[in-house]
């Protein structure tokens, strides 16, 4: 299943300013907050897809890469930097 839009969970425009993220992000988080929502296994799936929505928005590095390819991990980062390994096997079989 593939992840829902991180603008569309937030509520934002892809040309938000961090402003406006930060706010939306406080507004959802307030609102599915586990404490406010004991109990609600809904509510708190929303509050972790909220935070990481905000965690990747809210980062202008990692932002750049979600714009680019649509997903975030760590290895796209490296990846965009330049900095994609290569194995020892994948080396010498290029020539």
């Amino acid at each position: 299943m593939a992840k829902e839009d991180f603008y569309k969970i937030l509520g934002v425009k892809r040309d938000a300013k961090p402003e406006e993220i930060k706010k939306a992000y406080r507004r959802l988080a307030r609102k599915y907050h586990p404490d406010v929502n004991p109990g609600d296994k809904s509510a708190e799936e929303r509050f972790k897809q909220t935070t990481e929505a905000f965690d990747v928005l809210s980062d202008p590095k990692k932002r750049a890469v979600y714009d680019r390819f649509g997903q975030y991990s760590d290895n796209l980062a490296e990846w965009r930097k330049g900095g994609a390994r290569t194995t020892k096997a994948s080396a010498t079989t290029r020539r």
